[in-house]
C-alpha cells in the first residue's frame, strides 16, 4: 500500500484510538507497555496498524500473538480489509498449519507456539521490532513461556525490542511488575447495555433442550443473529442437529464454529447473514475474544468450556469440560452489545454464578508440564522457576514432567537434553506423541506414527458406551487407514479430523503416506508411553499389572483381554485399578526395539534345594517381571564374593578341611599360646574376621559349591606361616613322636593343653623317659590303653607312673588279660611290637 493511498483505516475511529498516543510514547521511552482494553475497543486490529509508522519500528515487523488459529486468521483478514489489501501483503498470518506472508508483510499474526519456535531457533528475533501478546488474560502456557523468552531476549540481546501485553481482563499491575514497571494504559470498549436472564439448570435437564428453548425465545423477542457458547465440538454437533430439525424450512442458518473446522466453514460463521436471513452461531470459547462475529445481538451461554488439564488417564493434558469464570461470562455476554443493546441468557443460576472463580486459572497450574520443561531446557534454562513468569511452575508437576522426559529418552540421567529431546523440540506435539513419531520415522513407520499421534491428540474415533467400545488401537488404525471400512462405533467426523491432522504432521516432517499395520501399534506406543506397559496377571481374564505396580483391566470379551503384554495409551477411572480405554498388544522383543527401558537384574543366590550357587537373571520393567532364568554362574568377582559369603555363613565348614589341616590349625594355635604371639592367629574366628583377605585368591576360577570344597585349608594355613616359622614348626610342634615299640604315633594337639598320644601300655615298656616337644620344655601326655584299647591311665610322667600306681594297674590288668605280659618293672621289659601276639606274663 502506498503511503498516500486512502484506506478505511484513515476514517475509522475506535475507542482504543484515545490511548494510542500514550501507547506510542510508552513504547518509545519504556520499550514495554500493558494495554487493558474492553471487547470492541479495537486493540487487536487497530493498535498494530496505528504503530506501523513509528520511528523506533523502522522497517521491522510487528508480530501479534493470538491464542487460537481462527483468531489469528480473522485478525489478519480484518486488518488487511481495513487497508484495502489481501492477506499476505502488508498483513499476514502464520499458524501451525497455514502461512500467508510475503516480503511486503509488516504485521504478522501468529499463534503462540510459532513465536516460541522462532525464539528457540534464533533468540534475537531478527527483523522483529514489536511483539504484541494479545488476549493475555487466557494465561495459556505457551503465551507465558513466549513472554518469558521475549523478556530475556530484550534484556540480553535486543534492547530495541518492544513488548506489548494486551488483554480485556487481566491483573494489569502484576503484569506491569513482570515487565519491569511498564506503563499501564486503559481503554473502554464500545458496548451497549446487556439484559441478562438466568435459567436454572437441573441435573436432569438436557443441555440441547435448554439451548433450543433459549434460542426460541430470542428468535421471537429480538432481532439480529444469535451466538451460542457451548463447551466443545461434540455438544455443538448435537445442538446443531437439534436446531436444524426444529427450524427446517425457516430462513435461519445454523453455523458451527470451533477450532478443528475447515477454514472456509469458520469464515462462513463469521460473515454477516444475507438480507432476510438470521444466523445462529454455535461456538466454543474461541468466540469470547479477538473474533468479531458480525450481526450478533443476543447470546446464549451454557456456562461451560473445555480447558486443558493434566489427565492421568493419558499421561498428557487433555481438554476437560468445566464451569467458566465470571470474567469469561462477562466477555461472552459482551458479544451481544457490540452494535446495539443486547440480550444474554445464561443457563445457570445467580447463586451458581456467585460461586464461580473471578478469572480463569493459569494453565501452568493445571496442565502437564513435559513440553514446558523441554522448551525451558532447549532455551538453556535448567531451572524453569528462574523464568520471568506470573506464576511459577508447581514443583510436583515439574518433577513428574522430568520423569516422563527421562522415561521417553528426552533427558539423560543428569537432566540434560538428549539428541531425541532436541528432535522433539521441532515437533508440534506433546513430547509423548512426538517421541512416538520419532520412533515411527526411525522404524520406517512415520505415516502410521502420525496417524497414531493425531488419534491420541484428539477425541477418540470410536464412541459409545464404555463397555461396548473396543480398546484395541489396531482397530482404530484400520479405520483410519481405509475410509471404506465400517464399524458400529466409528465416529465419521472424528476419523476425518484425525486423518487431516495426520496429513499435516506428515507434511511437516516430509513423511510420505506409507504402510499401516495395526500389529505394530504397540511397539510405537511403547516409545511414548513406556510407563504404561502392562502384563497379564491372570489367565486371559483381562486383568493387568502396569509397570508402576498398579492394576488395570479391559472387558473380558475385548480382543486385548487374552494378551500377555500390552501398552495402555489411555486409562480411566481409579488409578489403582483403571479401565484401559485405548491400548495395543506388544511382543516382548518390542520392548528393547522401541526403547522399553527393560532392566536386566542378575542375582547370585544360594539355592537350598540344590545346595549350590545359582545365577538368577531377571528381565524387569518396573513392577513387571518379564522373564526369569537360573543357571550356574561364570567365574568372576561377583561369583567369588557370593562364595566368600557362603563360606562366612557356614563358618568355614563348606571349605576343604582335612584332618591334617585341622591338625595344622591346632599346632599353630598351640604355638601361639605356649611359645610366641608371633605365630599367626588361625583359629576359626580369626579366619572369619580376615576372610576377605585370604579366601578370594583361592576362588579365582570358582563358580559352585564343589569349588569351595576344593579349597585345601592345609595349604591356606601354610600361607600364614613365614619361612623361618616353617623351619621351626616341625621341631617345636612335630606331628608325631616315636614310642619304645618303634611305632610313630600321631600327636593330637589342642590350643591350650599339651598334645596327647594314645598307645597300648605294652608298647611303652623299656623306658622311663617321657617324650617332649617345644625343645623339651613340655612333656607329651600319654593315654595308655589296655589290650582291648580301653584307657587305663593318662599321664605325662612315665617314670612316676611306673614307680607309683603301676603296681595296682598291673594287678588288675593281669587278672583281666592273663595272656599278656605285665612285668613288675616295665622300664627293664622289652616293649611289644605294634602287631605282636601276647605272651603269658610271669
Amino acid at each position: 500500500m502506498a503511503d498516500d493511498e486512502f484506506t478505511v483505516l484513515d476514517v475509522l475511529a475506535m475507542p482504543v484510538d484515545e490511548v494510542v498516543p500514550e501507547l506510542r510514547v510508552a513504547l518509545a521511552e519504556h520499550h514495554r507497555a500493558v494495554l487493558v482494553a474492553e471487547p470492541g475497543a479495537g486493540k487487536t486490529t487497530i493498535v498494530p496498524l496505528r504503530l506501523l509508522n513509528e520511528p523506533w519500528l523502522g522497517d521491522k515487523r510487528i508480530v501479534v500473538l493470538e491464542p487460537r488459529r481462527i483468531a489469528a486468521r480473522a485478525a489478519a483478514a480484518r486488518m488487511a480489509d481495513l487497508l484495502g489489501e489481501r492477506v499476505g501483503e502488508t498483513v499476514g498470518f502464520t499458524t501451525r498449519d497455514e502461512r500467508k506472508v510475503s516480503g511486503r508483510t509488516r504485521i504478522e499474526v501468529v499463534t503462540e507456539g510459532i513465536l516460541t519456535r522462532r525464539l528457540q531457533r534464533d533468540p534475537e528475533l531478527p527483523g522483529v521490532g514489536l511483539v504484541m501478546f494479545d488476549e493475555f488474560h487466557e494465561r495459556n502456557l505457551q503465551a507465558d513461556l513466549g513472554l518469558a523468552f521475549a523478556l530475556e531476549t530484550s534484556q540480553a540481546l535486543r534492547e530495541d525490542l518492544r513488548i506489548l501485553v494486551a488483554s480485556a481482563t487481566i491483573d494489569s499491575e502484576a503484569v506491569s511488575r513482570l515487565l519491569g514497571g511498564a506503563p499501564v494504559l486503559s481503554s473502554e470498549g464500545r458496548t451497549y447495555p446487556i439484559d441478562i436472564e438466568w435459567v436454572q439448570r437441573r441435573r436432569s435437564d438436557r443441555l440441547e433442550a435448554m439451548t433450543r428453548s433459549a434460542v426460541d425465545r430470542l428468535l421471537t423477542q429480538s432481532q439480529g443473529d444469535i451466538l451460542v457458547f457451548l463447551s466443545g465440538a461434540g455438544i455443538i454437533r448435537r445442538v446443531e442437529s437439534d436446531l436444524r430439525g426444529a427450524y427446517r424450512g425457516r430462513p435461519i442458518d445454523i453455523r458451527p464454529l470451533y477450532g478443528a473446522m475447515a477454514a472456509e466453514d469458520q469464515d462462513a460463521a463469521l460473515k454477516p447473514s444475507p438480507v432476510g436471513r438470521r444466523k445462529i452461531v454455535l461456538a466454543t470459547d474461541i468466540a469470547e475474544t479477538s473474533l468479531t462475529v458480525e450481526g450478533v445481538t443476543a447470546v446464549v451461554d451454557s456456562g461451560e468450556s473445555r480447558t486443558p488439564k493434566f489427565d492421568p488417564r493419558s499421561g498428557m493434558s487433555k481438554l476437560v469440560t468445566g464451569a467458566i469464570s465470571k470474567a469469561s461470562a462477562d466477555q461472552r455476554a459482551g458479544r451481544a452489545g457490540r452494535m446495539e443493546p443486547g440480550r444474554a441468557i445464561r443457563l445457570w443460576s445467580k447463586s451458581d454464578n456467585a460461586r464461580r472463580k473471578a478469572h480463569r486459572s493459569a494453565e501452568i497450574n493445571q496442565v502437564d508440564l513435559a513440553g514446558f520443561v523441554l522448551e525451558s531446557l532447549a532455551w538453556g534454562c535448567a531451572d524453569p522457576s528462574e523464568l520471568a513468569m506470573l506464576d511459577k511452575a508447581p514443583a510436583g508437576a515439574l518433577a513428574e514432567a522430568n520423569e516422563v522426559l527421562r522415561l521417553i529418552g528426552a533427558l539423560d540421567a543428569q537432566g540434560h537434553l538428549t539428541a531425541i529431546g532436541k528432535r522433539l523440540i521441532e515437533l508440534p506435539l506433546h513430547p509423548r506423541l512426538g517421541r512416538m513419531v520419532i520412533a515411527g520415522v526411525d522404524a520406517g513407520l512415520g505415516w502410521m506414527a502420525c496417524l497414531m499421534a493425531a488419534a491420541l491428540e484428539d477425541r477418540d474415533v470410536l464412541s459409545g458406551r464404555p463397555t461396548e467400545v473396543p480398546a484395541d488401537f489396531g482397530l482404530r488404525l484400520a479405520l483410519l487407514d481405509d475410509d471404506r471400512r465400517r464399524h458400529p462405533n466409528a465416529d465419521t467426523k472424528a476419523l476425518r479430523s484425525v486423518r487431516r491432522r495426520a496429513r499435516q504432521l506428515a507434511d511437516r516432517i516430509s513423511e510420505p503416506q506409507g504402510p499401516v499395520d495395526g500389529r505394530l501399534a504397540g511397539g510405537l506406543l511403547i516409545a511414548g508411553f513406556p510407563d504404561r506397559i502392562a502384563q497379564a496377571r491372570g489367565n486371559g481374564n483381562g486383568r493387568f499389572r502396569l509397570r508402576s505396580g498398579t492394576g488395570a483391566w479391559v472387558n473380558t470379551h475385548d480382543v486385548l483381554a487374552t494378551e500377555e503384554l500390552l501398552v495402555a495409551a489411555d486409562i480411566e477411572g481409579d488409578r489403582r485399578e483403571g479401565r484401559i480405554r485405548i491400548g495395543a498388544a506388544i511382543d516382548p522383543s518390542e520392548l528393547d526395539a522401541f526403547g522399553g527401558d527393560v532392566e536386566r537384574i542378575e542375582t547370585l543366590r544360594w539355592d537350598k534345594h540344590r545346595n549350590d550357587l545359582l545365577l538368577r537373571v531377571e528381565r524387569r520393567l518396573g513392577g513387571i517381571e518379564l522373564a526369569v532364568t537360573e543357571s550356574r554362574p561364570e567365574p568372576g568377582p561377583a561369583t567369588t564374593a557370593a562364595l566368600v559369603d557362603r563360606a562366612r555363613d557356614t563358618r568355614l565348614s563348606d571349605l576343604g578341611w582335612s584332618d591334617s589341616a585341622r591338625q595344622l590349625q591346632n599346632r599353630l594355635g598351640f604355638l601361639r599360646h605356649h611359645h610366641s604371639a608371633n605365630w599367626p592367629a588361625v583359629n576359626d574366628e580369626a579366619l572369619l574376621e580376615s576372610i576377605e583377605d585370604w579366601l578370594p585368591g583361592f576362588l579365582l576360577n570358582a563358580s559352585r559349591r564343589a569349588d569351595l570344597r576344593a579349597v585345601d585349608m592345609g595349604m591356606v594355613l601354610s600361607t600364614f606361616v613365614n619361612f623361618d616359622q616353617h623351619t621351626d614348626l616341625g621341631r617345636l610342634a612335630p606331628t608325631s613322636t616315636t614310642i619304645p615299640s618303634g611305632r610313630s604315633v600321631k600327636l593330637n594337639y589342642d590350643t591350650v593343653e599339651p598334645p596327647k598320644v594314645s598307645a597300648r601300655v605294652q608298647e611303652l615298656y623299656g623306658t622311663a623317659e617321657t617324650p617332649s616337644i617345644l625343645d623339651g620344655k613340655m612333656a607329651i601326655t600319654f593315654e595308655m590303653l589296655s589290650p582291648a584299647g580301653r584307657p587305663i591311665q593318662v599321664t605325662s610322667d612315665l617314670d612316676g607312673f611306673w614307680q607309683g600306681s603301676w603296681a595296682e594297674v598291673r594287678k588288675e590288668m593281669a587278672a583281666k588279660y592273663p595272656k599278656h605280659n605285665w612285668p613288675a618293672d616295665p622300664t627293664t621289659a622289652t616293649p611289644a611290637k605294634p602287631n605282636e601276639r601276647p605272651k603269658r606274663g610271669r
